[in-house]
């Protein structure tokens, strides 16, 4: 089930408050979007995966409606997978998986993880068209330096704004909305696109968002401000 649960009215009224409106965009040129969909991979979304979000598989319809919305207004669709690199027993994020990662599935999360294999395949109820990017990142964040191509991306189609889907809402999703909005990109955290291990994770990443980084909508939302610029 997508999670049931949204920004609590108290942080609402904070944002009002502090900035005297809750939305932050009107209209988004559809042409100069990019649905940027993070992690949506065997590896998070297969039951029994050593990573598994069961919320990942209840957010893949919103995310293929609202992929096709923005196909069809022209906009960039955008596949981030995670994979790392190993060499001689070492990972090219080492930290991450000797601290973060429990030894008895050390070795299973880095044979997850292995670019082109099982765990890096796009999970099998998301629709992929042959005009969608796929890129891959070995980082949290697909906008930290160095660990993906994505910016390169975002700037040769002219992008401006970046709409974020994908797992887990406040690890991945949120980091890649915290560097996009200090990359100067309209940011929209679409808040049935996206899945956490909680409830109470998801809510927190998306008032984290809303107050200092980006918007937050549901599908229907976006859509209908990517489709008034057309009217």
């Amino acid at each position: 089930m997508v999670h049931p649960v949204s920004v609590r009215q108290e942080i609402i009224d904070r944002v009002l408050k502090r900035r005297g409106r809750y939305h932050l965009y009107e209209s988004l040129n559809p042409e100069q979007t990019a649905f940027v969909v993070i992690d949506m991979q065997n590896m998070f979304c297969e039951p029994g995966a050593p990573a598994e979000v069961p919320a990942s598989r209840a957010v893949c319809g919103p995310i293929n409606r609202l992929c096709g919305e923005l196909r069809d207004l022209g906009g960039l669709i955008i596949w981030i997978t995670s994979a790392t690199t190993s060499t001689n027993g070492k990972s090219d994020w080492e930290h991450f998986i000797r601290n973060f990662v429990a030894e008895e599935v050390q070795e299973r999360t880095i044979e997850a993880l292995k670019p082109g294999g099982h765990g890096e395949k796009i999970w099998k109820d998301l629709v992929v068209k042959e005009e969608d990017l796929v890129v891959r990142k070995n980082r949290y964040s697909c906008l930290t330096p160095g660990s993906s191509i994505l910016q390169s991306i975002l700037s040769s189609h002219d992008i401006r704004n970046v709409l974020i889907g994908g797992t887990k809402t406040n690890i991945c999703c949120e980091s890649a909305c915290r560097d996009a909005m200090m990359l100067d990109y309209n940011v929209v955290m679409v808040e049935d696109c996206n899945g956490a291990l909680s409830d109470e994770e998801h809510r927190s990443a998306l008032e984290n968002v809303i107050q200092q980084f980006g918007d937050v909508l549901t599908v229907d939302e976006v859509t209908a401000i990517l489709k008034y610029r057309q009217n």
